[in-house]
């Protein structure tokens, strides 16, 4: 086999042993195409999450349905303004949880293969992400967790949780039990997603979102 090597994934270089030809009739090869759908998952891993993890956001991943009489219990005890404050400092640890989780997305993008990859770039949609989501969603969600509680721990967020929690828990008998780490990572995960997906949209809609050469070749390319 003839060692290839793909081209630079943002800050990555990825070699790769590789039988690859040219695709017949065609000036772009199955390793450009492969490459090409590496880094605008990549791209949109990257790209800023500044704004994603707003306080109606948090609060709605940390008392959905189920939990909304703890939230009226909070609000009963006076405790909002101190629930408020901590879903300020939250957004904070998110973002910087979501930009310490990048290689965990980017080890799962480069294990890819050049036939999934082919097939990705031909489906068009959001079928890049789906693949993603499908293969990567809950181990990347069990990867992010443990980086979501070192976060936590920095600002000492799951001590501020427990104090904010322990009057409504007293009152409901010690019935609420929320992981927190696990929440927030799910969340994390979530909005990453949604951001890969926006920026997979935009780069096969739009030529003006293809920043690099390879994101010209191969999505300016007919496949059909």
């Amino acid at each position: 086999m003839k060692k290839l090597f793909l081209p630079i994934l943002i800050a990555f270089v990825l070699p790769v042993g590789i039988s690859c030809s040219a695709l017949k009739g065609a000036t772009v090869s199955e390793a450009d195409a492969a490459a090409a759908i590496r880094q605008m998952l990549e791209v949109g891993v990257r790209q800023g999450v500044q704004g994603a993890f707003s306080k109606d956001a948090i609060m709605t991943t940390l008392f959905p349905e189920s939990m909304r009489k703890t939230l009226n219990t909070l609000q009963q005890l006076g405790l909002l303004s101190e629930l408020d404050r901590f879903t300020t400092t939250m957004g904070t640890a998110a973002e910087k949880t979501a930009e310490r989780s990048v290689p965990v997305f980017v080890n799962t993008i480069q294990s890819m293969t050049i036939p999934d990859a082919i097939q990705i770039v031909k489906n068009g949609g959001t079928s890049a992400t789906d693949y993603l989501r499908t293969h990567a969603g809950t181990q990347l969600r069990d990867a992010i967790k443990p980086v979501m509680k070192e976060a936590l721990d920095e600002y000492k967020l799951t001590d501020q949780w427990n104090k904010i929690m322990k009057p409504a828990q007293d009152i409901s008998g010690n019935r609420i039990n929320l992981d927190l780490p696990g929440l927030m990572a799910g969340m994390v995960s979530l909005k990453m997603f949604e951001k890969i997906e926006e920026k997979e949209k935009d780069i096969r809609a739009n030529q003006s979102a293809r920043t690099t050469s390879l994101l010209k070749k191969v999505f300016s390319y007919n496949w059909q």
